[in-house]
């Protein structure tokens, strides 16, 4: 395993960046005109493209024949409305600031762990859990101050009901994923979910310019490619080194914001940002020590 830690590591910050590209790309598309389910339906369509020909490509469309569709719907319901909300807030909210507050997932993933799977967690997590939403009340405190503006608290409400969404997906995903693949999972969410987008999208689709169209494509381009260099990352390394990564998209935010909407993080936010950073990757250590406990008791049972 330890030779591949490092193609892992590598495939984790590439997605970062594909998924820092992408949003820019919503960012745009929706400050163009394109409304939320035009950028979602050309989200999972490119997804959708993207991963059948990999997998056809590959290991033949016959591999991501499944037992659980319902699971897969439910996942798809549970994915769909998470990307509604996140795309919602980063239409509304600066780049940074949007990708702050999604950094809030792991800490909606302890709470539902504990909730829903009775997974043991202690002291040092929900302090993080407590620390985290410091975090996130500092971030959003200029918006609470002077009810809006530069941080509309509209576009955070939407953001946080996305990072909670996400959350949901992932206590889904560790149950699927004891007998579904990562690319069964990922074909299956992008094509479920351009059935509900597809009614929606189509009877009111409507021209656009070049650019918006060019936005559009480049959301499930770079959307597509973000997903399987993510999964990617997951099946070579530990989710306890490759997750950490993610927090370098707060760079990218921060870089494509000032370049393309001339635009930098306000002071609260580079205060409140190290916070829940910081949370999250306490989070990530507990996991791990948890872990490790697990696999020490198991082996001298055996």
């Amino acid at each position: 395993m330890t030779d591949r830690i490092l193609p892992a590591i590598a495939l984790r910050l590439l997605s970062v960046v594909f998924f820092a590209l992408m949003n820019a790309a919503i960012k745009l598309a929706g400050h163009w005109g394109a409304g939320v389910v035009e950028i979602l339906f050309f989200r999972q369509f490119g997804a959708a493209l993207l991963v059948t020909a990999l997998i056809g490509a590959g290991p033949g469309l016959r591999t991501v024949a499944t037992g659980r569709l319902r699971a897969h719907v439910l996942r798809a319901i549970v994915g769909l409305s998470a990307m509604a909300m996140s795309f919602n807030g980063l239409v509304a909210l600066p780049l940074a600031e949007a990708t702050t507050i999604g950094f809030t997932v792991p800490i909606f993933a302890t709470i539902l762990g504990a909730a829903v799977l009775r997974e043991p967690t202690g002291r040092w997590r929900w302090g993080a859990v407590t620390v985290g939403f410091v975090g996130v009340l500092i971030v959003a405190w200029p918006g609470l101050a002077a009810g809006g503006g530069h941080f509309p608290l509209r576009g955070a409400a939407f953001a946080l009901a996305g990072a909670f969404g996400t959350a949901c997906v992932t206590i889904l995903l560790r149950r699927m994923g004891r007998t579904e693949g990562a690319l069964t999972i990922v074909f299956w969410f992008s094509v479920l979910s351009l059935v509900p987008l597809s009614i929606l999208y189509l009877p009111n689709a409507r021209a656009h310019g070049p650019a918006v169209w060019m936005a559009l494509a480049a959301v499930g381009l770079l959307g597509g490619c973000a997903q399987v260099a993510m999964t990617n990352s997951l099946r070579l390394g530990p989710v306890a080194v490759v997750v950490p990564m993610d927090y370098s998209s707060l760079l990218w935010a921060t870089l494509l914001g000032w370049l393309a909407f001339d635009m930098l993080p306000g002071a609260a936010t580079w205060i409140g940002a190290p916070v829940i950073i910081a949370s999250g990757l306490v989070i990530v250590w507990r996991e791990t020590v948890r872990r490790r406990q697990e696999t020490l008791a198991a082996g001298e049972i055996a």
